[in-house]
């Protein structure tokens, strides 16, 4: 489930397409900031990602993730940092590993990953409104 790299043609075409949401079905979707408090190389994933722990605070805890963010970010730069996740889908089996949220991101021009983070510090468990 925290794999970053999403299939585009699962992606809802431009504002005001026949895809249009209702704003329930948007609140459906939890999203809240945690930071990131572990990061570990993932060997066994297939394509180059990092096994994250993120603390979202009392109220969710602490929930691991995979993320295939290996090009822009290097371990030790992503310990502390802020990201913006998924904490309300089921958990999903990447290989070994348990995924139990997804962290959110956006491609770049070459493909890889940019994290989506606060521009400043908030509390973990703060939700995206």
């Amino acid at each position: 489930m925290s794999e970053l790299n999403v299939d585009k043609s699962e992606m809802a075409p431009a504002p005001g397409g026949s895809n249009a949401i209702e704003w329930d079905d948007f609140m459906r979707v939890d999203l809240r900031v945690g930071t990131i408090i572990s990061v570990e190389e993932f060997p066994e994933a297939r394509r180059p990602a990092y096994k994250l722990q993120v603390d979202f605070g009392d109220e969710i805890g602490i929930k691991k993730s995979s993320a295939q963010i290996t090009e822009l970010y290097d371990r030790v730069s992503l310990l502390g940092r802020q990201v913006l996740a998924v904490v309300n889908f089921p958990p999903k089996q990447i290989g070994p590993f348990m995924s139990e949220c997804l962290v959110t991101g956006f491609h770049d021009a070459n493909g890889a990953v940019v994290l989506t983070m606060p521009t400043a510090e908030v509390p973990n468990g703060a939700r995206l409104i």
